[in-house]
């Protein structure tokens, strides 16, 4: 029995260990920049999402006639000369895994809005970050192109992780 129970332990403790991806950033950026200059291109892209405020939601879109929420992502960075995958699923395993308190201006935020899932289907880009209070652009399939609040309710419950590219 005292196997049995050592085993177990052992196939808990490894399968709760995950390896995490290591995106390649296949930008025409050639060194690694600064601090401070991630933070000046986290601005400049934030800058850029924020034109998109109040554009209506077209699935697939990427322009001011309508945009989907992984379409503003790409399109924002994009702007900086920064490619990244075009679909919410590919960008979720882009870049580094960061914990929520640790989230700053620039991240990418990913949700799960699907009833009863937990798979990442929505994205959005941080606008703000202080301590709890943590301000995000993105395309809703409702309002098109809005900022939220992660502490509202249903971003608060739906949210999966964060993740850093810059």
């Amino acid at each position: 029995m005292k196997k049995i129970a050592l085993l177990l332990i052992l196939l808990i403790s490894f399968s709760s260990c995950k390896s995490s991806k290591r995106a390649r950033n296949n930008s025409p950026k050639t060194t690694k920049t600064t601090k401070a200059a991630d933070s000046k291109t986290a601005d400049k892209i934030v800058k850029y999402a924020m034109q998109f405020d109040g554009v209506k939601y077209k699935y697939g879109g990427t322009t001011k006639k309508g945009m989907d929420c992984s379409g503003l992502v790409t399109t924002a960075f994009k702007s900086e000369n920064i490619q990244l995958p075009r679909t919410t699923g590919s960008m979720s395993t882009t870049g580094d895994w960061i914990d929520l308190k640790e989230v700053q201006k620039g991240d990418l935020l990913f949700f799960a809005t699907s009833k009863n899932s937990r798979k990442v289907n929505h994205v959005a880009l941080v606008t703000q970050a202080r301590g709890d209070y943590v301000e995000f652009i993105h395309a809703s399939t409702s309002k098109g192109v809005i900022i939220s609040n992660l502490a509202e309710r249903y971003w608060y419950y739906a949210f999966v992780q964060a993740r850093r590219v810059l």
